[in-house]
């Protein structure tokens, strides 16, 4: 079977301008450096070429699913732009068979004066579809993205929820040969998400083509047999999902047991708050190695910067294909123990907050953790705090005695059972 997608040699190259000159001049600065323009042009800007891509080829036959992995600025968005026709390629070819349909950001090929309505008719006739053919889609396109009550509006007034679900009804219900679809699902809540990924595994049944750029790797895992990881514009790996996704994870995730800025001024945070420290204690010391039967300490040290604000700290704990364990607040509803600061206005100063694990909780594997801090209005604060630390949970063989395969699941704690004699006789 001939590929639908054939890319060769592919690269992409951007010209970045670097000035010489300050930032900062006095006027005696700026006199003296036109000066020395005019007689040696001594201040021209330095060019510096940055290759997003370089050296890409792979093939896409039709009804693959191909995943797309890689760290932000790894290249995945601008090779899905090139194959979209959006960004020309520097040098190589990329050669695509198909009718192509993207969703590469919020709104793609939308027109924002123009209606929902009018912008599902204007994107199929992009697509080179008949109008007997948007019409027979139309009404799924509405259902699916619930927006009827505003298919009359001008998607410039769309909240982006709207945009990405009426953009991602329209790109999956039109029946393209080929589906190019980056990380926008991020964007909806958890049931839109859920909702979506169930249809890409429909379209995917239909035997058209995918391709999906994601950072959930659970998503990945699930949807496509095979993934590409791209590393600085290079591929890294190319081959089975699963083992893209756990060389990539051991690559970009190492266990780092204790994070800490002793700088006010550029540690994570804005000017309310800003952390200081997030560490792993476990067996009393600091470890990014944990024993599966002991208790886990999260500490999380934070400079508060706004005397009399009140505070609350969380944490989200992420397994190794990204997806979200559990998620815990100080709130008094949400804590299993008594925190006298938790929600009362503080004064300027440094705090640390202690979230306690009991032992035999989670299950052998690789975890990160995020960290959040919001107010008594329930507004996070911005702190940057998204898999700053990470950890691995080590078997001690207690528990495989008596199950030699292992557990299934993330966690895999030890839960109160009883058993009693109802009837002797039955």
């Amino acid at each position: 079977m001939e590929p639908i997608i054939r890319v060769t040699d592919l690269g992409k190259k951007y010209i970045i301008r670097h000035s010489r000159r300050s930032r900062y001049e006095t006027l005696r600065d700026t006199l003296a450096s036109r000066a020395k323009r005019l007689l040696a042009m001594a201040d021209a800007p330095k060019r510096e070429e940055f290759w997003a891509l370089r050296d890409i080829s792979f093939e896409v036959r039709p009804g693959d699913k191909l995943g797309i992995i890689g760290r932000n600025g790894a290249g995945k968005t601008t090779l899905l732009k090139i194959l979209s026709r959006i960004t020309e390629p520097s040098e190589g070819r990329a050669e695509i068979c198909g009718r192509v349909a993207s969703l590469l950001e919020v709104g793609t090929g939308f027109h924002p004066e123009l209606t929902g309505r009018e912008n599902i008719f204007l994107n199929g006739a992009i697509l080179g579809m008949r109008h007997r053919e948007i019409v027979r889609k139309f009404d799924e396109i509405v259902a699916f993205a619930e927006v009827e009550q505003f298919l009359d509006t001008p998607v410039k007034r769309y909240s982006s929820g709207m945009y990405v679900r009426l953009a991602f009804a329209v790109a999956a219900h039109l029946e393209p040969e080929i589906l190019l679809i980056d990380e926008v699902l991020a964007v909806g809540d958890a049931e839109f998400q859920k909702k979506c990924l169930g249809k890409m595994g429909e379209v995917a049944g239909q035997g058209r083509t995918i391709l999906f750029v994601s950072h959930n790797m659970g998503a990945i895992a699930n949807l496509c047999p095979r993934t590409i990881w791209l590393e600085k514009g290079e591929i890294a790996f190319a081959g089975s999902s699963h083992e893209a996704i756990t060389k990539y994870i051991a690559r970009g995730a190492e266990a780092q047991g204790e994070a800490v800025w002793t700088d006010v001024e550029t540690a994570p945070g804005n000017e309310n708050v800003r952390l200081k420290a997030v560490r792993i204690k476990s067996a009393g010391g600091v470890t990014a190695d944990v024993l599966i039967d002991r208790e886990i300490e999260i500490e999380i040290d934070y400079w508060n910067l706004k005397p009399g604000q009140s505070l609350y700290t969380g944490v989200q704990v992420r397994d190794k294909l990204n997806s979200i364990v559990f998620v815990s607040v100080n709130w008094p509803s949400a804590n299993l123990s008594r925190d006298e600061w938790a929600g009362k206005p503080l004064p300027k100063g440094l705090f640390r907050s202690t979230c306690r694990i009991p032992a035999n909780f989670f299950n052998n594997e690789s975890f990160s953790i995020d960290v959040g801090i919001t107010n008594a209005r329930d507004e996070w604060q911005d702190i940057n705090g998204n898999g700053v630390i990470s950890f691995v949970v080590h078997e001690t063989g207690e528990m495989k005695k008596e199950y030699a395969k292992g557990w299934a699941g993330v966690i895999r704690p030890k839960l109160a059972w009883s058993t009693n004699l109802l009837n002797e006789d039955g």
